[in-house]
């Protein structure tokens, strides 16, 4: 793979004096949408973390956009979205995203494009506590889309979000990688892996397999993706 976006070599992470990631490689190519695909508590946000720069206790290399993980010329290079919700409650929508633009330097008419995109248009003057859980990550996601990163790290983005909301933030997911940013997007909801161009399969800690929807099915002999992962787990532990 020429120039890949991200790469990991015997990436391992320990916590609390437990290794919960354990000689991890892998590579992601540039413009692609990859979806980090496994159960909960399998070390999916471990190894985001770690990706971003931000993890403790890393060994092994990881290298992101040609980089060192967490070197700060990255900083403006990298969109990150964590599960919890990282704006300010107590501000307003259109506050918490004039105030990220100001940060990273994004034109003031980026802040209505980027409400546009995750559906919050009408939304702007509401102070974020006020907000459901899902629209609360919704605002999270719009400020890590303003300054239009080349790599957007996405935490579990679609948790608790309508059928409808959720395929409209795929097809804008696959609108930025055609246009040639990369996204690395975890979800435990195997429906969704249909979405990427490549998966990356987890489970406690170890990648069982990194592969194409399609050829997880030719695989594993199943259609149904979340059947096909389950006979994943079930060979492995043969």
């Amino acid at each position: 793979m020429s120039d890949p976006a991200i790469e990991l070599f015997g990436v391992g992470v320990t916590r609390g004096g437990r290794r919960v990631i354990e000689a991890l490689s892998l590579q992601i190519a540039r413009g692609s949408l990859t979806g980090l695909l496994g159960p909960s508590g399998c070390g999916k946000s471990t190894l985001m973390r770690a990706i971003v720069g931000v993890q403790a206790r890393v060994s092994g290399t990881v290298r992101v956009l040609g980089h060192a993980a967490g070197d700060s010329t990255l900083r403006p290079r990298i969109g990150y979205v964590t599960q919890a919700p990282s704006v300010y409650g107590d501000l307003s929508v259109r506050e918490n995203l004039r105030y990220f633009a100001r940060l990273v330097d994004a034109p003031p008419a980026r802040v209505g494009e980027v409400l546009e995109t995750v559906g919050l248009t009408g939304r702007e003057s509401q102070v974020v506590n006020s907000l459901s859980g899902g629209e609360q990550a919704r605002v999270s996601l719009a400020t890590a889309m303003l300054h239009r990163p080349d790599l957007l790290i996405l935490d579990e983005p679609t948790v608790g979000l309508d059928p409808v909301l959720r395929e409209d933030l795929w097809s804008t997911f696959r609108g930025l990688a055609e246009a040639g940013a990369t996204l690395l997007i975890s979800s435990h909801v195997m429906d969704e892996a249909a979405e990427c161009d490549e998966l990356l399969l987890m489970r406690d800690g170890a990648l069982l397999a990194q592969t194409t929807p399609q050829a997880l099915r030719e695989q594993t002999g199943k259609q149904d993706l979340g059947g096909a992962f389950l006979a994943i787990i079930r060979r492995e532990g043969a």
